[in-house]
């Protein structure tokens, strides 16, 4: 290989790495909003605890509870997406059933909080 082959093939894995650390980032992003839905929900509860009819509160959070799971697969989706093009050229990114697994934990989580919400 030539000087220049060999600094454009640093480039090139460079750019790739970039783009691993951004998936992981945006995948980290989407879970932070999921845990703030998540906060959403438990914040309705403590600020409408005494509301009647105390189901309709607990509704409405277990709506951001929904939604927090829906943006959990979302991002995992996503992240798999990403991970399965860039797997295209043999790199090394985080095995994405890493990402299937954190989705399938903060789910459970989430109906957890949910029916913790709805027994109090």
């Amino acid at each position: 290989m030539t000087q220049e082959t060999e600094q454009a093939q640093k480039r090139t894995d460079w750019a790739e790495d970039r783009t691993i650390m951004a998936n992981e980032r945006t995948f980290s992003s989407w879970v932070g909003t999921g845990l703030g839905a998540i906060g959403v929900a438990i914040g309705l509860k403590a600020v409408f605890g005494a509301f009647e009819p105390t189901w309709a509160a607990k509704l409405v959070a277990s709506i951001f509870l929904a939604v927090a799971i829906a943006i959990f697969w979302s991002a995992r989706h996503q992240a798999r997406k990403t991970f399965a093009r860039l797997n295209k050229s043999d790199i090394e990114a985080t095995p994405a059933r890493n990402y299937t697994l954190l989705a399938s934990i903060m789910s459970f989580a989430s109906v957890a909080t949910g029916i913790i919400l709805w027994s109090l």
